[in-house]
């Protein structure tokens, strides 16, 4: 049995796994396997400033965890640790309580997931697919003629909202700087909080736009919806909706494009292997997923998991990456993974993430996907794949960069000829 080593700064004295640190960012699969094969499908951690939690990564212990609603719930307000959490503690963003969908329970969670659900199944995949593919061309004209890019910052990151502006029925001229500001949002630096004030905002602007002329967006649908939604309840669910396609489906894009630039079994059919794309991104969810771990569920009662005693109030962090890598689940990599959709990517149960935002997600980034290798079809790696760096993150999986090399081409409408 391959054991976590001690004693190292990863294992605290009283045996719980630190949740930080540096092997979560270079090694996580092979972590999270040490932790398993150490303490089982449930592991006793540590957070930031050395809170206590436990991180599941069993893949049936998840399914347990996110389906029992009731034993274990979502309003991070149960949780029992509140009196050890500092003012500057920097995991607060992801439990202090908020209006949102995030942290509603049983009956009103399923109101407001269901209106998120309903205004979400009113955007017209046809006409999202088309507008992904034209933001791909106009992403992808901006540095076709220089035979080079850095396809994470002038191509990943900035497709995801760029597609929810136009859902959201927003102008083109409101767009670049909420992409800005919701990028900003989404880190941990001192500009995070300004950014996501200034988010919240431009959604609060949005929703009296729209009260005020309604139209065919998701907003809009928000609105008028049976479910009585209040101007507080849309503006915090549709900043719920934008973060969530942001980052993950961003690092969903660009984990799939790295995934085919340097795995041999997609070189073969690189050229013109569109087939090869949604196999890509189904194993990208099964193996690198975007988001790794997620804050979590709360115990209401004393109860048992996967061999601990689990209290009143314990916090219990969704291991998704742990979970999908169960070797009673996960799927042969050998043989692929295409048509196998039961990992845990994208959550399970009521607040996993509600349909069909898993399919919106797939739309946007597999057109992306396929615009970029049909444009650039000699697409490399302009550096070994070992000098990738991945971000600092133990919750979100991306790279930092991801610099390529093509031959330079100039745009014709929507096509390209080589120089």
């Amino acid at each position: 049995m391959t054991d976590i080593q001690r004693p190292d700064e990863l294992v605290s004295n009283d045996g719980r796994v630190r949740l930080y640190g540096q092997q979560f960012h270079t090694d996580p699969a092979s972590l999270y396997l040490a932790i398993r094969q150490h303490f089982g499908p449930v592991a006793p951690v540590l957070l930031d400033g050395d809170l206590p939690a436990w991180l599941v990564t069993g893949y049936r212990e998840m399914h347990q965890v996110t389906t029992d609603n009731v034993l274990f719930a979502r309003d991070t307000r149960r949780w029992n640790q509140w009196a050890n959490v500092p003012s500057d503690w920097p995991l607060l963003p992801y439990v202090m309580h908020n209006p949102s969908v995030m942290f509603t329970e049983l009956g009103e969670h399923q109101r407001r997931a269901g209106a998120i659900g309903d205004a979400l199944s009113a955007v017209d995949q046809f006409e999202l697919r088309a507008r992904c593919e034209k933001i791909a061309d106009r992403l992808i004209d901006g540095f076709a003629g220089t035979g080079e890019a850095d396809l994470i910052a002038q191509f990943a990151n900035q497709i995801p909202l760029l597609a929810v502006a136009k859902m959201y029925g927003l102008s083109e001229a409101e767009t670049p700087q909420l992409v800005r500001d919701v990028a900003m949002s989404l880190d941990v630096g001192p500009e995070a909080l300004p950014a996501y004030m200034r988010v919240q905002e431009a959604m609060g602007r949005l929703v009296a736009a729209k009260r005020s002329a309604p139209g065919n967006d998701v907003p809009s649908t928000l609105i008028q919806h049976k479910a009585g939604l209040s101007t507080e309840e849309i503006v915090q669910d549709l900043l719920v909706v934008t973060a969530a396609a942001q980052q993950p489906t961003a690092n969903w894009i660009g984990n799939t494009i790295r995934l085919m630039l340097t795995d041999s079994r997609f070189a073969m059919t690189l050229t013109g292997g569109r087939g090869s794309v949604g196999q890509a991104l189904n194993e990208v969810l099964w193996h690198d997923t975007p988001t790794q771990n997620f804050i979590g569920r709360f115990a209401t009662r004393d109860t048992q998991l996967g061999g601990q005693r689990i209290r009143t109030g314990d916090m219990l962090v969704l291991g998704l990456a742990a979970a999908n890598a169960d070797p009673h689940v996960r799927p042969d990599l050998a043989a692929g993974s295409l048509g196998n959709h039961a990992h845990m990517s994208f959550g399970n149960g009521e607040h996993g993430c509600p349909y069909p935002a898993p399919e919106v997600a797939e739309i946007i980034a597999r057109t992306t996907v396929e615009v970029l290798l049909d444009r650039l079809p000699d697409l490399a790696l302009a550096v070994p794949e070992e000098a990738l760096v991945w971000q600092r993150s133990m919750w979100m999986r991306g790279l930092e960069s991801l610099p390529v090399t093509f031959t330079p081409t100039y745009a014709v409408g929507t096509s390209s000829v080589a120089w």
